[in-house]
């Protein structure tokens, strides 16, 4: 029996899981069916890549079984224990991403040389001190669609706005900032 959120009630959980910890697989498959959908969303959220956030969804279903006999649960509901497991898994793939892309442009700089390297520095900081000219709504859409590289429909429902207006105001964002750095750009065509 579901509620209206689409989680199971809590009580549920704490039954599901006595009898998990039996060697129910079906009892905990009915955890996974009640608790999927939040578990994804919030690893969505953080890592922002379908393909992470699907994995990591199923290694904290996994893990969760893995550790099902020692499992505490609080309020009879298994969804915060798993939600703070997806949170530190997101955060670990995350910086696993950022070390990676860190060596790949280490790599890069090498290969292109030190001229070149200073020249991309100087840009980005440039590009750094124009974004943090701009408002903090303005801040926050850049971070999502060009930092994040969301959707202009992603980052729609992220802000609570529509499509169109993202679009738009992406657009002014843009021009705004070519404008501001033009003058550090001229140089390196």
């Amino acid at each position: 029996m579901r509620n209206t959120q689409g989680a199971a009630p809590p009580s549920t959980d704490r039954a599901r899981l006595a009898a998990a910890r039996s060697g129910d697989r079906e009892a905990f498959g009915r955890i996974y069916d009640d608790h999927v959908r939040p578990v994804y969303r919030y690893a969505f959220r953080i890592v922002r890549n379908t393909a992470d956030a699907e994995d990591i969804t199923q290694d904290a279903f996994a893990l969760a079984w893995k550790k099902r006999d020692d499992l505490q649960i609080l309020d009879a509901s298994m969804l915060p224990w798993l939600l703070v497991t997806t949170r530190n898994l997101s955060l670990a793939r995350s910086r696993q991403r950022s070390r990676t892309t860190s060596l790949v442009a280490d790599a890069s700089d090498r290969a292109r040389g030190p001229e070149a390297s200073a020249i991309d520095r100087e840009l980005a900081r440039s590009i750094q001190d124009a974004v943090e000219l701009l408002t903090p709504a303005d801040q926050e859409l850049y971070r999502l669609c060009v930092v994040e590289g969301l959707s202009y429909q992603q980052a729609a429902e992220s802000l609570g706005a529509t499509h169109g207006a993202v679009r738009n105001r992406l657009s002014r964002l843009r021009q705004a900032l070519r404008s501001t750095l033009t003058p550090h750009t001229e140089g390196l065509r």
